[in-house]
């Protein structure tokens, strides 16, 4: 398929800066499969649409202070972005400008602190090996700033709200945005319908800042992403007496990577680059609970193959004409 075919006009100012407060004050557009019938709802409404027996699924990552900034000996500004921790000392990082990376070029932090670029990674990274100190994960708690995607502009008054009420898992470089809509209570008004929720853990890379930019979608290559299914998670999700309900794309893909038959998925750890487009068959996902996507984008292609590609153009052409927040930080769709 062209990627041309999932473009479409997104004005900037339909792009939410700040998150709805409170976190469920957000619209919720549904979107049903089955007849392509639109409601317009709120996202507590969200509830109405569930039923006893079903299983919700969560991502409980939770995003990495890595931001950083330092200094060159010459002065000039280098914007870190920490991606993978790989020992007390040692990560996986992206630089801004690249250029500024060259092996052996060194940083220094705010702190005094010195990192020194050891070597190049296929991705366009860079490995990163840092002055005795404090382990890494402590230290960018005490010094980073939460990566927001680079069309938030500006910090946000609270940074929490890039974090889902649920995280428990340090490693992303971006939240599971569709989370960022419940909120405690509304979780515990879920459980009392009946409805069971799985956590399970996908640590959002990059390549979600990525737009696709092959011709055609199929030759688009995605970066891998570390996933785990705990065996408690494995069990809920098996013994779904309902449906399986995935909150994000993450979820989505951590099922699907996960899956060994139908509505069955393995527990354990590993790695995925499943790459999701229309003409998949899902395994084990029944429903999906998201936000509206950047144009061009590997999300945009997986929800089209979830819900069909005309039905999901035609309801985000419905969702800007009725004035829906867009990406991270904006509303939500229930796809059903």
């Amino acid at each position: 398929m062209k990627l041309d075919l999932f473009d479409y006009t997104l004005p900037s100012e339909a792009i939410a800066q700040r998150a709805a407060e409170p976190r469920d004050a957000s619209r919720l557009l549904v979107l049903h499969r089955d007849t392509g019938v639109v409601e317009h709802r709120q996202f507590p409404d969200f509830c109405s649409y569930l039923r006893a027996g079903d299983v919700l699924v969560l991502n409980n990552t939770r995003v990495r202070a890595a931001r950083l900034f330092a200094s060159k000996t010459t002065g000039a500004r280098v914007e870190v972005l920490v991606l993978d921790i790989l020992s007390p000392l040692t990560c996986h990082a992206l630089l801004g400008p690249a250029r500024r990376g060259r092996v052996g070029a060194r940083f220094t932090f705010e702190d005094g602190r010195t990192a020194e670029v050891q070597e190049r990674t296929p991705d366009g990274g860079r490995i990163l090996r840092f002055s005795e100190g404090p382990p890494l994960e402590e230290w960018l708690n005490a010094y980073g700033a939460l990566p927001l995607p680079p069309y938030i502009h500006g910090s946000l008054p609270d940074p929490s709200r890039y974090q889902t009420v649920y995280n428990r898992e340090v490693g992303s470089a971006a939240a599971p945005t569709a989370g960022l809509h419940f909120t405690p209570q509304l979780l515990q008004q879920i459980r009392d319908l009946g409805v069971t929720i799985a956590e399970v853990t996908l640590h959002v890379g990059v390549d979600t800042f990525r737009p696709v930019k092959t011709a055609e979608i199929e030759q688009h290559q995605m970066h891998s992403e570390w996933y785990d299914i705990s065996p408690e998670a494995a069990a809920a999700i098996n013994g779904a007496a309902g449906r399986i309900i995935a909150v994000g794309t993450t979820c989505v893909r951590t099922l699907e990577s996960a899956a060994i038959a139908d509505r069955q998925v393995r527990s354990g750890s590993g790695s995925t680059r499943l790459y999701i487009t229309p003409g998949y068959r899902f395994k084990c996902v029944d429903a999906l609970l998201t936000n509206f996507h950047y144009p061009r984008s590997s999300l945009l292609i997986l929800v089209s193959a979830f819900a069909g590609w005309e039905p999901i153009i035609r309801a985000y052409h419905e969702a800007l004409a009725n004035g829906y927040r867009f990406l991270s930080l904006g509303d939500a769709m229930l796809l059903i």
